[in-house]
């Protein structure tokens, strides 16, 4: 990313990014040409900058689900660094986001389970209810990483309350989904001798 750009996307400054497309009508879409790049929209993820991020998703949609060089989407960045609100208006905007797959088939999703933020990680899961079944390279769903007892049971609540209309498919993506050592969650959770995880809610 040039200095400028780069400048603007920390500024947040929405009326100096219409100055930039005005000079240079195709600054923008130099960041669609490379398969992996830390566009405007990463950077103002990263720091939060919510205005700057939310005229991007307009101008840019696709930046959204763009990987830069460490494998991130704008998404995985903004849960990453605690930027709550941001990830709030991203998933507002398009809910699929949560399903980008970034490095190592982590989704947003899984990182929100790992982080520990029981509040985000219910909204995303609302925003998008089938992004339960998503799993990362090594087999492993949302309930595999979850951090504490807290998140697997938001998580478990959630598949019980949605059980009603898709309750064979959930339970054998998710519930009976096993990690490449043939785990389940709940395997997961009695080898760390958590009795919480492991008895029903």
């Amino acid at each position: 990313m040039d200095s400028r750009s780069l400048w603007i996307a920390q500024s947040g400054d929405v009326n100096a990014l219409y100055s930039l497309i005005q000079e240079d009508p195709c600054t923008l879409q130099k960041f669609e040409v490379a398969p992996f790049i830390h566009t405007p929209l990463h950077e103002a993820s990263y720091i939060g900058k919510i205005d700057l991020a939310m005229e991007l998703m307009i101008l840019k949609p696709s930046f959204a689900k763009k990987l830069n060089e460490n494998g991130l989407s704008p998404l995985h960045l903004a849960v990453e660094n605690h930027q709550v609100e941001l990830a709030q208006e991203l998933i507002k905007f398009d809910p699929s986001l949560i399903r980008v797959r970034g490095r190592g088939g982590m989704t947003p999703l899984h990182l929100v389970a790992r982080k520990g933020d029981v509040d985000l990680l219910t909204e995303f899961l609302g925003a998008c209810p089938d992004s339960i079944r998503d799993a990362n390279v090594n087999g492993e769903t949302a309930l595999h990483i979850k951090n504490r007892y807290e998140e697997l049971k938001v998580l478990r609540g959630w598949m019980q309350r949605t059980r009603k209309s898709d309750a064979l498919s959930t339970e054998f993506h998710v519930l009976n989904r096993c990690d490449r050592e043939g785990n389940t969650a709940l395997h997961l959770a009695a080898y760390k001798n958590d009795d919480q995880a492991c008895s029903h809610p």
